[in-house]
């Protein structure tokens, strides 16, 4: 016979409303009461009739993560987590991938692309705060990633690009590299990652003393490994070539690392290399990549929860909530143990 709610509820000690709560991810359910009733449910192998909630909910326990792209190895592992995350929740995740395009940011963030999902988290490239003024309370939950958008009617998860990007410039720097280039320069995008993160890099750079002119960022049309090998080999033609270089992402590093290793060049002793993201990649390529890693993990699980609070009674009067995750340096063999020459 099918498990009833009751039956869960009778054996845990618990109403049925909390049993109920605890199926559907509503965030009013004390840890330890939590914890017990997801025993029991284990234990007596309750599977939720989706079909039934819906009708009696109005939701579908699904889900949308929208993304640029999917073959890019930090978004690939940011689904990961947003997935664990999601089926604690006994949520199914549709994952969507947008190009980066305006028109179809726009369909996914108004609904009409996935009529049939309780809410949506979405990382946009080309959509801007404006575009997003007029959503209604009874529009689908949507929290965003990144800080294309920082401000507006919804939710939003990110880490400081430019402080991040700031740190992975100062520890060049510390080795003593004194023309540190940048790969990921994006002219045509005055706003989101590419501005920030070439920010964060000029900071670290004229806060040393050294140039941080155009001339030293060279741009790319995407952040993809062959767009940063074909970078790195432009910066290495120069009469006077860089000494380390600072990639937006790590896979425009992994692209310059390829380039170095066909012209020669030893890393880090001839050109230290750091990249951002800490996708697992670079902790396989030879030499091991430096890189910033931002807290994927934390972000994925506060997208969801606040999808979540969204979600639950009275959610909808939340006010729009801004979350910073964290990030850290981590230093491998792309740019440790360098003395490097003394800066000035």
């Amino acid at each position: 016979m099918r498990v009833r709610l009751r039956d869960v509820a009778d054996r845990a000690g618990v109403s049925v409303k909390t049993v109920s709560n605890v199926v559907n991810g509503y965030v009013h359910v004390a840890p330890d009461t939590r914890a017990r009733v997801q025993v029991v449910l284990d234990e007596m192998g309750y599977r939720p009739n989706l079909s039934a909630r819906g009708l009696r909910t109005g939701r579908t326990g699904v889900i949308a993560l929208a993304l640029p792209e999917l073959h890019n190895p930090y978004f690939s592992e940011l689904t990961g987590f947003v997935v664990q995350a999601a089926e604690e929740n006994d949520w199914t995740v549709l994952v969507d991938q947008t190009d980066g395009l305006r028109d179809r940011e726009l369909l996914v963030a108004s609904g009409i692309r996935h009529q049939l999902i309780d809410g949506l988290i979405l990382s946009p490239v080309a959509l801007g705060a404006e575009d997003l003024a007029h959503r209604r309370p009874e529009d689908i939950p949507l929290v965003l990633l990144g800080e294309k958008i920082s401000t507006g009617p919804v939710d939003h998860v990110a880490i400081d690009n430019v402080a991040a990007s700031r740190a992975a410039t100062e520890h060049l720097v510390a080795q003593g590299r004194i023309r540190v280039a940048a790969i990921g320069g994006q002219p045509g995008a005055p706003s989101g990652v590419a501005h920030l993160r070439r920010r964060g890099w000029e900071e670290a750079m004229l806060a040393a003393g050294l140039p941080a002119d155009d001339a030293w960022v060279a741009e790319v049309p995407t952040f993809r490994r062959q767009h940063g090998a074909e970078a790195m080999a432009t910066l290495l033609d120069r009469r006077d070539p860089p000494d380390a270089v600072f990639c937006f992402n790590d896979t425009l590093a992994l692209g310059a690392l390829r380039t170095l290793a066909d012209r020669g060049l030893r890393v880090p002793e001839d050109v230290a290399v750091i990249g951002l993201d800490d996708v697992e990649d670079g902790r396989f390529s030879v030499p091991t990549l430096s890189t910033v890693g931002p807290d994927k993990e934390f972000i994925a699980r506060t997208a969801v929860r606040m999808l979540a609070e969204r979600l639950d009674d009275g959610g909808a009067e939340l006010s729009p909530r801004d979350v910073r995750a964290g990030f850290e340096l981590v230093v491998r063999d792309s740019t440790a143990g360098v003395t490097g020459r003394p800066a000035g």
